[in-house]
């Protein structure tokens, strides 16, 4: 009776269902991710990360461009605002993302955040090389981003491991 209502029996991957019904309302273990060391505090860091550099944009654009290439005045202030209002869309994303338990949910928002640094290493790098200036700002956005990108990779990749069977 138990292995036809599906309690306590154990699927093919080792795990074990309580019941049908949570399976179809979808609190089936499987979803559960067992989380690599680190992984909430990275999450929390990005949030607090995404949003800090969000507020920023919307409320010192200047000082934001600024810091990062080094030059004091910029032409429009409407850029670096529609970039920060992208940011604190994106911090959203993250704030979610470290309050849920699924595999699923962890992983975008984990690749998102790769994404997102691997575009904005990318849109720095061209930036240096037309303005043919190195600013010290900039190469240590780099570096940084750099670094993040690897860190949300390796995360992406740990969240997707199946895990060992003991």
């Amino acid at each position: 009776t138990r292995k036809i209502l599906g309690v306590g029996g154990e699927d093919d991957d080792g795990e074990v269902h309580r019941s049908k019904i949570s399976q179809v309302l979808g609190n089936e273990i499987k979803f559960a991710v067992r989380e690599p060391l680190g992984l909430r505090v990275w999450q929390l860091v990005s949030a607090v990360m995404f949003s800090g550099v969000a507020i920023m944009a919307l409320a010192f654009p200047d000082q934001l461009y600024e810091a990062v290439f080094d030059e004091e005045s910029v032409s429009s202030k409407t850029p670096i605002r529609l970039y920060g209002g992208a940011l604190l869309s994106i911090s959203l994303i993250m704030w979610n993302a470290l309050y849920t338990a699924e595999k699923v949910i962890i992983r975008w928002s984990l690749l998102t955040e790769a994404c997102y640094f691997a575009v904005q290493f990318l849109v720095t790098t061209v930036s240096l090389v037309e303005s043919s200036r190195i600013a010290t700002g900039a190469v240590l956005l780099l570096v940084s981003r750099a670094l993040f990108i690897l860190i949300s990779i390796y995360y992406y990749y740990q969240v997707g491991r199946r895990p060992k069977k003991v």
